[in-house]
């Protein structure tokens, strides 16, 4: 498997210290605090390992999926140090269980999340059509960009821009680092894992939790011509939503369909859906976050207090 996506899988499987206490080391992408996404699939999986055996009430929950998550992001998160994950079984019900998970640093929750797990079982069926966009075939990444352009941008942006992942990225409408331009808030990106992974639910669904974090806020700043790479704006997650609507396969190609329908008062709103190759809808998003203009000249460093949220 590739190195990258071998270090992620590890990452997320984290360390049982007690029945329902786990804890998680952090890998730095470039961001000025732990990324979300990372927070996100850690604590899914955390949930996971606890979703298992037979409960008090005789009911076999070992088969039972994730289908909805909903999180908030409290503080900012330490890269250097690790993450203590502390599950709360809330209910093991018939076809249902929930999970609640809290995110602790330095003694203080940086992160809540809330996740329902259901025995699957046939029900009506209908979706959204998915958008009639190229496919990814003949795209480029949008990490495949020119030594010309590593020049210009600032070092910090460098290396975030040349640091190997373990997803691939395939913007459909095109993407300019340097100068962004106004465009409607919406954008369609081709996602996929950039190596085969195992027919393994959990781990699928916990890949999709950490990448999904990636594309959706930055939807809200389309209209205003703004882009991060530029220093003069900071966004950070402030909750996020997720819902598992079919099996997903984070290994091959998916459309990530993100648009903002709406940005006020310091913070960006956007939605996404999540489709893929064949065009069944897998997965929805939605998310608020931070994002505030700066002046780019007096651009923020780590331990700055306009990165506080």
């Amino acid at each position: 498997m590739h190195p990258v996506l071998d270090d992620l899988i590890t990452l997320l499987e984290l360390e049982r210290i007690e029945d329902d206490i786990f804890r998680g080391d952090s890998r730095d992408i470039g961001s000025a605090q732990v990324f979300g996404g990372q927070v996100l699939g850690q604590a899914l999986s955390a949930a996971q390992h606890t979703v298992e055996g037979r409960t008090g009430e005789g009911h076999t929950v070992e088969d039972r999926v994730a289908h909805s998550l909903h999180a908030y992001f409290l503080r900012r998160g330490d890269i250097n140090a690790p993450i203590i994950y502390e599950v709360d079984r809330a209910r093991d019900g018939g076809s249902f269980s929930m999970r609640r998970v809290v995110a602790i640093q330095h003694g203080r929750p940086i992160f809540n999340l809330a996740v329902s797990f259901q025995r699957p079982e046939h029900g009506l069926e209908h979706q959204a059509e998915m958008p009639d966009v190229p496919g990814p075939e003949g795209l480029k990444d949008l990490f495949d960009v020119s030594e010309d352009l590593l020049e210009r941008v600032p070092m910090k942006m460098r290396r975030f821009l040349t640091a190997q992942r373990p997803f691939e990225f395939r913007p459909v409408e095109e993407v300019s680092f340097l100068e962004p331009q106004v465009r409607p808030p919406r954008k369609h990106c081709w996602i996929r894992a950039v190596d085969r992974l195992p027919d393994d639910l959990a781990l699928h669904q916990n890949l999709t939790a950490y990448v999904s974090d990636y594309e959706l806020l930055g939807a809200s700043t389309l209209p205003h011509g703004l882009s991060f790479s530029r220093g003069n704006v900071i966004m950070a997650s402030l909750d996020h939503a997720l819902w598992f609507h079919r099996r997903v396969r984070i290994d091959r190609w998916l459309l990530y369909a993100i648009e903002s329908p709406n940005a006020s008062g310091a913070r960006g709103f956007a939605r996404g859906q999540l489709f893929a190759q064949d065009g069944t809808l897998v997965a929805s998003t939605v998310q608020e976050g931070l994002v505030r203009v700066v002046d780019a000249e007096r651009a923020p460093t780590r331990s700055d207090p306009r990165l506080q949220v």
